[in-house]
């Protein structure tokens, strides 16, 4: 049986956990009769700790927000995963977290046992990070706290957008998700001018409260997830292709991933990819590696180097 101490930080632990204990199963787990887990319960909320109690056949403990943060108690690999989320936050995307995060993790670290502390260290030694392109798109914490604010709320957003050729636009939206691709930060929105479903990249997006009314949520598109990839990812092209392969549009589907770009079929044995790249190099790499035979009309600069890369393959195969 474990001692008092002891038990009260076990009991803290289970109560941690996102659900509802009965009596009889903490007493269970802590081998101690129901009457010693309501005692402890006691001492637990004479320490300020906030158990929440519900009676009834169904009733149970759960431990409830209170005014302050009290103790986590993390088991060795969720231990290991925080270490790891807070060190990649420090050196992330998000603005105005990386120091709290340092200070988040030079206190974890602190109290990790020697084995954990050995594998938080291993992974920081030999781990080779890509180094931050300080001009690349960076997001402020507290903007996506405050648009993750307004989805929850559902409360209209103004704000001046900032479009790829730096002109700007005064905006008037109802926001229902963030979305995290790659890099960069986005938010999935009606745009009550267009009355259309529009994304919008985070790190462009100057607000200018007050917000509100309120509005009734719509119903997301079903494709809405494939609809914003795809959306993103054509953002940032900088070549755009329309190529006619010589394969059934259920082929080429499998071949590519939903980001590259969209298909559309012709007939049988032929369809459409509309696809794109940052660089014209790129995009005929992946187009050689699609496996089936392809035409491409557009654009002129693509037709002329897949001439210059034919010519070159067939001089390396004299």
């Amino acid at each position: 049986m474990l001692e008092t101490s002891a038990r009260l930080l076990r009991l803290l632990s289970l109560l941690q956990t996102p659900r509802d204990w009965t009596g009889t199963e903490l007493a269970e787990r802590l081998e101690v009769s129901t009457r010693t887990v309501r005692n402890d319960i006691e001492r637990l909320r004479g320490l300020g700790y906030p158990v929440d109690a519900t009676r009834g056949s169904i009733g149970g403990y759960r431990l409830g927000a209170g005014a302050e943060l009290p103790p986590l108690l993390l088991d060795d690999e969720e231990a290991v995963a925080v270490a790891i989320g807070l060190r990649t936050a420090a050196g992330g995307t998000i603005t105005g977290v990386e120091e709290t995060s340092l200070r988040a993790l030079a206190k974890l670290e602190q109290v990790l046992p020697n084995r954990l502390r050995r594998r938080v260290n291993a992974l920081q030694k030999f781990t080779v990070p890509v180094p931050r392109d300080e001009q690349g798109p960076r997001v402020d914490a507290n903007l996506l706290s405050m648009l993750a604010a307004a989805c929850r709320d559902h409360e209209r957003l103004r704000f001046e957008y900032r479009a790829h050729d730096g002109s700007a636009t005064r905006r008037q939206v109802e926001p229902y998700r963030l979305v995290n691709w790659g890099r960069r930060w986005y938010l999935v929105a009606w745009d009550v001018a267009k009355a259309d479903w529009r994304t919008f990249r985070v790190d462009r997006i100057d607000p200018k409260p007050p917000f509100g009314p309120r509005f009734t949520p719509r119903e997301l598109p079903e494709d809405v997830t494939d609809r914003v990839r795809r959306g993103v990812s054509a953002a940032a092209w900088r070549y755009r292709a329309r190529v006619t392969v010589h394969a059934a549009a259920e082929v080429v589907t499998e071949r590519i991933n939903p980001a590259v770009g969209t298909v559309e079929a012709v007939d049988e044995n032929t369809c459409v990819l509309e696809t794109g790249a940052d660089s014209l190099d790129t995009l005929a790499v992946h187009l050689g590696m699609l496996g089936v035979g392809f035409t491409v009309s557009e654009p002129p600069e693509l037709v002329s180097l897949l001439r210059e890369l034919s010519e070159r393959y067939r001089d390396a195969t004299r």
